[in-house]
């Protein structure tokens, strides 16, 4: 059966899902892109559940490839999965550690018993992940992982991102 993929050009925080993905920084306290437009959104309970999810367990923040949850606030889901994507690199192969934010995700959506997750694209943006590379990985990865989870939707900010999906899907 397997968690079916589905791409979305859109906006994340608008996504009535169990779970949305927010490609967080370690600090787990909102930042640029994805992730403030999450928190921005979600409201402070957001924040609230990431200021004691640091104070608890992740005083240093959460590593890279990790994912945690907390509730969504005011977003039209249940939950913020919150993941950390690698910076990318020529200088290492960090793909696994990509990866890994989406097996992660779909595990913790799995531990909550999510059946949609909307995911954006890690490290695509800021973190400066190339985008076709950045599609391929994490559509591997959500193939890849044995899941509960019946749809992955991915929500693509701009036309360039959703093409690479899109790409990434076909292939």
């Amino acid at each position: 059966m397997g968690t079916e993929i589905t791409l979305v050009l859109g906006d994340i925080t608008e996504q009535e899902v169990d779970a949305v993905v927010n490609a967080a920084n370690s600090s787990l306290l909102g930042g640029s892109g994805v992730d403030g437009a999450i928190h921005r959104r979600g409201g402070p309970e957001v924040l609230e559940a990431c200021r004691a999810l640091r104070a608890s367990r992740y005083g240093g923040g959460l590593p890279t490839g990790q994912a945690v949850a907390t509730p969504a606030g005011r977003l039209p889901a249940r939950w913020v999965i919150h993941t950390v994507g690698p910076v990318y690199s020529t200088q290492a192969d960090r793909s696994d550690l990509l990866a890994s934010c989406y097996r992660e995700s779909l595990r913790v959506a799995d531990d909550l018993g999510a059946d949609t997750v909307a995911f954006p694209a890690v490290s695509a943006g800021i973190y400066g992940w190339p985008l076709d590379d950045a599609a391929r990985i994490a559509v591997r990865a959500v193939r890849d992982t044995p899941a509960r989870v019946a749809e992955a939707r991915f929500v693509l900010f701009t036309a360039d991102v959703y093409a690479a999906f899109r790409g990434a899907v076909a292939d």
